[in-house]
């Protein structure tokens, strides 16, 4: 599976720039990023340019003609990781080609579903319905969000001040002509972009029976002016003569967003921001501080969307997940083992274990993250699970009439074998996923680090603090009787 990594050059060219400008600067993109990335490591590269007012509109990110996307593939055995690429790319193209507004993200399928399908972990959304206080107060917030230490790149895709024409059709001028608003329309889009888009028909060739999809479209260049797009004739049904665009219409030149997103029914406007390592943390908490400390006018909601608000609805339902998960077993060893007291030792096992993933993250510099949090879930189940070989087995020694110390004693060294090979099984396995030895190990480094570390400390506590605790209960018992 190839390791690929994405980035797009998100306005490669001021509003308004036409397409040939526009490919000449990815371009120069590709030609930097063949310059970077090292042979040996280089896979393939593609770059999309513009956008088509048709069906592939759908297929791309690219807005407008000035905006192109740039994806790069690296070889299966490649020796240099991706984020470490796009830093260099990054930083070439800021000498080389400061005109360029990038914006750089990695093409994993796991980011992407982390991400809930936004192209950034952390998307700052501006939403309203003033499209322009709503564009202001997203640059404000974007200028303030670049100084926070550990953002790596902050970009906004879109676009408010695209030239544009706007045709305000006169009905009643229109309908002296015979026309209607939908026929003007209809007669603009067939000169421009063909009819396929409005008026589809086919044509099956009757000696083969291919079927083949019938166009119309003036030719190439033949609209170059504005008076050449008000000469346009237009023809109505239940009319024989052609009438003149200009007869019936008004166009103007004005400045148009290059696309309007929604979310729940509001228009937003969006901004990326991408961390320059993984602790979305700490960096969504200052954007929030800038937040609070920024005057949003009237009518307008931010809200900070993408992995962090996952990663905040999982912390907040983790607290309440493990605490339920835990009464649950608790409640589960009660029935199994017909008592109160032997579960809350089984348990002992379980602190030792959040220590040392506390201890490894802290170490190795990960953070506390979604993967994280379930490598903890994991380590309560093998904790627990290596806990109850040693607390059952000492059960049916003393049922068997032997004392408290020899009957731990004695389990301690038969389940030895057992919870060594499960523990060892386990962090041999977890250490290439730990050291990001594999494709795509990066994303599942946090939960390998996380279990890897808690279990080492909660095996080694499980043999000695758990037996501790059962004679410390059992043994006075014992004596007393």
């Amino acid at each position: 599976m190839e390791r690929r990594c994405r980035w797009s050059a998100g306005r490669a060219a001021p509003s308004g720039t036409r397409l040939a400008v526009t490919e000449n600067e990815v371009a120069k993109v590709e030609a930097l990023v063949r310059n970077v990335v090292s042979p040996e490591d280089f896979g393939m590269i593609v770059s999309n340019i513009g956008a088509t007012p048709d069906y592939s509109a759908i297929y791309t990110t690219n807005s407008a003609m000035h905006t192109a996307f740039v994806q790069v593939s690296l070889k299966d055995d490649h020796k240099t990781g991706s984020y470490e690429y796009i830093a260099r790319v990054k930083k070439k193209m800021q000498t080389d080609l400061p005109e360029l507004t990038a914006y750089f993200q990695s093409g994993g399928m796991v980011d992407a579903v982390l991400n809930l399908g936004l192209p950034a972990p952390i998307d700052v959304q501006v939403a309203g319905s003033d499209l322009d206080l709503s564009y202001d107060t997203a640059l404000k917030l974007s200028n303030k969000i670049r100084k926070i230490p550990g953002v790596a790149d902050v970009f906004t895709p879109q676009d408010i001040d695209y030239p544009a024409l706007q045709l305000d059709v006169d009905r009643m001028r229109a309908s002296q002509m015979g026309l209607s608003q939908q026929e003007v329309v209809d007669n603009i889009i067939t000169a421009l972009t063909s009819n396929t888009m409005i008026a589809p028909s086919f044509w099956i060739d009757p000696k083969t029976g291919n079927d083949y999809m019938l166009t119309v479209q003036y030719p190439e260049n033949q609209v170059k002016t504005l008076s050449d797009l008000r000469a346009i004739p237009l023809r109505a049904t239940s009319q024989s003569e052609p009438t003149r665009l200009d007869m019936v219409s008004n166009i103007q030149r004005i400045k148009s967003p290059t696309e309007v997103d929604h979310y729940e029914i509001r228009r937003t406007i969006d901004i990326y921001v991408r961390p320059l390592n993984e602790d979305l943390g700490r960096i969504a908490n200052a954007i929030d501080g800038i937040i609070g400390q920024t005057k949003v006018p009237t009518g307008l909601n931010v809200t900070l969307r993408g992995m962090v608000q996952g990663m905040r609805d999982s912390f907040s339902s983790f607290e309440l997940g493990l605490v339920l998960a835990l009464v649950l077993l608790y409640l589960i060893l009660v029935a199994q083992f017909q008592s109160f007291v032997d579960p809350f030792i089984i348990l002992l096992a379980v602190p030792p274990g959040l220590a040392g993933v506390i201890l490894t993250l802290w170490i190795t510099g990960t953070t506390l993250n979604v993967m994280s949090l379930m490598g903890v879930v994991m380590l309560v189940g093998i904790a627990v699970s290596n806990s109850i070989l040693i607390v059952e087995f000492t059960r049916h020694l003393r049922g068997e009439g032997m004392p408290v110390r020899e009957a731990v004693a004695t389990a301690c060294r038969v389940r030895l074998r057992p919870v060594l090979m499960t523990s060892l099984a386990t962090i041999i396995g977890l250490l290439p996923m730990a050291l990001k030895l594999g494709a795509g190990s990066e994303s599942y480094a946090p939960l390998a680090r996380a279990l890897l570390g808690g279990l080492t400390l909660s095996v080694i506590f499980t043999v000695f603090l758990v037996p501790a605790g059962y004679v410390l209960v059992y043994g006075r018992e014992e004596t007393r009787a």
